[in-house]
């Protein structure tokens, strides 16, 4: 299912490389123990209704009630995220974060610069290798794929595919989820734009997906504010281009209010896959460890289910029958997922640079 490339570990890496933790050097005993000395953990971007993340969190704190959750700016994007340990290499406050959750073509770039450390979980074994590094800077945790989250209220016929934003009774309707100068999300919904245009490869997807975009902002249907449930059921941005796990779980909270359809488009349907790092300057390592555990266990990866994320250790789950058939039933069909396309790390650095960069001047739409 997985097709990504691994990257050569750099020396900062090497110098940062950990055992496991159920290994000699330290014992999960001894992690508890020193995660509950350090008292706190600093989490970023991770919104409660993201994932599952809310009821996550509340686990962890039930838990290891020792330990404080500090979550800086929930609705930061990935760069976001590598910026705040840039931003706050020399400082141990509270503005610092501990652990990043970022698209996967951050994680590689980040073990590059040097700004995540190696450390790898209990279940480390059943992590599909194709999904993290080899040594253990980042790995996936969850998988979705990108959808049109749309307000039933507001449009009477949803659309099916990507050329039907591009129509009039979609005027002044259509949101990324995100600026797609800073988001994952975001260039990934351009870069699906472009497959669902025609493309076959990572440069011209990019490049399609900026053209879509032009062409749906030139037609008054692209609103230039980032896409929320609550922007939604405002009326502000009737469709938004989501990750199926966030339009699941924003039409779950708005319970009919408005009602909402989740489509899954015919074309151009992109998967992403977010991972897991933790800061090479975490002021609280062990707790940043602990927290790693926590998500990595069936408990977490669970957790990350009922958000309606599909975790990275599905497959593995699923073998051992630790799935309850509730949550399965409350997935979509899986015909929707068959023309799922997981780009490679190659083709979604491109796409990401290509589209960061040329986004102001093709499209010319300050997002916010």
């Amino acid at each position: 299912m997985f097709n990504f490339a691994g990257k050569i570990l750099s020396l900062t890496a090497v110098a940062l490389l950990t055992t496991t933790a159920i290994g000699s050097a330290q014992s999960m005993d001894e992690l508890v123990a020193a995660a509950k000395k350090e008292g706190q953990l600093t989490t970023i971007a991770l919104p409660h209704d993201w994932c599952g993340y809310g009821a996550l969190i509340d686990g962890f704190k039930k838990k290891y009630p020792e330990i404080t959750v500090n979550e800086l700016n929930p609705d930061a994007g990935s760069s976001d995220e590598v910026e705040a340990i840039k931003a706050n290499k020399d400082n141990k406050g509270p503005q610092a974060p501990d652990v990043i959750d970022v698209g996967l073509s951050y994680g590689p770039q980040a073990k590059t610069d040097g700004l995540i450390q190696a450390y790898k979980v209990s279940t480390w074994d059943s992590i599909p290798d194709s999904a993290k590094d080899a040594d253990g800077s980042w790995y996936g945790d969850y998988y979705g794929v990108l959808s049109f989250m749309v307000n039933k209220d507001l449009v009477k016929t949803p659309p099916a595919d990507w050329s039907d934003l591009l129509k009039p009774d979609y005027a002044n309707s259509v949101a990324l989820a995100g600026d797609p100068r800073a988001s994952n999300q975001a260039i990934q919904g351009v870069y699906a734009a472009g497959l669902g245009s025609g493309a076959t490869d990572a440069a011209s997807a990019a490049e399609k997906g900026l053209a879509f975009f032009k062409d749906l902002n030139a037609k008054g249907n692209f609103v230039p504010v980032i896409g929320k449930a609550a922007t939604l059921a405002q009326g502000q941005t009737p469709i938004i281009i989501y990750w199926d796990y966030n339009a699941l779980s924003g039409r779950d909270n708005l319970k009919d209010n408005p009602p909402v359809d989740v489509v899954v488009p015919k074309s151009g349907v992109v998967a992403g896959v977010y991972v897991q790092a933790i800061s090479a300057y975490a002021p609280h390592p062990n707790a940043a460890k602990l927290w790693m555990e926590y998500l990595y266990s069936d408990e977490g990866q669970l957790g990350y289910l009922k958000g309606y994320c599909h975790p990275i250790r599905f497959n593995d789950l699923a073998k051992n029958g630790k799935i309850p058939q509730d949550l399965l039933d409350k997935l979509p069909p899986a015909a929707a997922y068959e023309k799922a396309v997981f780009p490679t790390l190659e083709d979604q650095g491109k796409a990401k640079d290509e589209i960061t960069k040329n986004w102001d001047s093709v499209v010319g739409a300050n997002v916010k």
